[in-house]
């Protein structure tokens, strides 16, 4: 078999980069493909939650995906869980949502986690996520979150580094815990530059993503 095709569902232009900078350093001979709806963000903001009509649009981008010759799905949008679970079960190929490969390594790594996001609408769908997980695990779950709106501002306007320095400042404010997530694919650039803090973890989305679906594939 050829190296898997991985079809990339994007819903922000900003995520694409990040997971495609992962791919090129975990995992070059994966032919990943993107597809972006950058309608979805505004969408979800002015419906307030997720709607019929939003799960349905994720089915059809998970079925075109399929379709398209996909051997797998990463959708990187993490605000749209109960979607992307609505997707999952439409079609036949792995289907990851964006944060389930990185719930499991911070869950792994103890129950007091900090999770950092820059588009608000994430977080209820990370908390509930890891709730769950929990939940099922039998953990005592410990959980703060944060928010740097202005962190992802400065991205789409060009700003790199002003986002990768709100990030790291609010990371500094999160206290002891152990793990530290990193809520959107966008956020992945700011990781390297978070100081490191004994017996904490910093995790992001796209490298736990890459690292699952090479498991998936048996890839070494």
């Amino acid at each position: 078999m050829s190296a898997p095709r991985i079809a990339l569902v994007h819903a922000m232009p900003v995520a694409i980069e990040p997971v495609a900078h992962v791919f090129r350093e975990m995992w070059p001979q994966a032919r990943i493909t993107h597809l972006l709806d950058d309608s979805l963000p505004p969408d979800l903001t002015a419906a307030g939650s997720i709607t019929p009509a939003i799960v349905e649009r994720f089915i059809t981008l998970a079925r075109y995906c399929e379709m398209s010759g996909a051997n797998a799905i990463l959708f990187t949008c993490s605000a749209f869980g109960t979607a992307i679970e609505a997707a999952k079960s439409a079609v036949k190929v792995p289907v990851l949502k964006p944060n389930e490969a990185m719930l499991d390594e911070a869950l792994a790594a103890g129950p007091t986690l900090a999770v950092i996001a820059t588009f608000e609408p994430s977080i209820p769908s990370l908390k509930k996520e890891f709730e769950e997980l929990a939940l099922s695990r039998g953990i005592q779950l410990k959980l703060k979150t944060r928010t740097v709106p202005a962190a992802i501002a400065a991205l789409q306007r060009g700003h790199g580094s002003e986002h990768d320095s709100l990030i790291a400042a609010a990371a500094a404010e999160m206290g002891q815990c152990d793990a530290l997530v990193l809520g959107q694919f966008s956020m992945a650039r700011a990781a390297a530059g978070i100081p490191k803090a004994p017996g904490r973890k910093v995790l992001t989305s796209p490298h736990s993503a890459v690292t699952r679906l090479k498991r998936i594939f048996d890839v070494r």
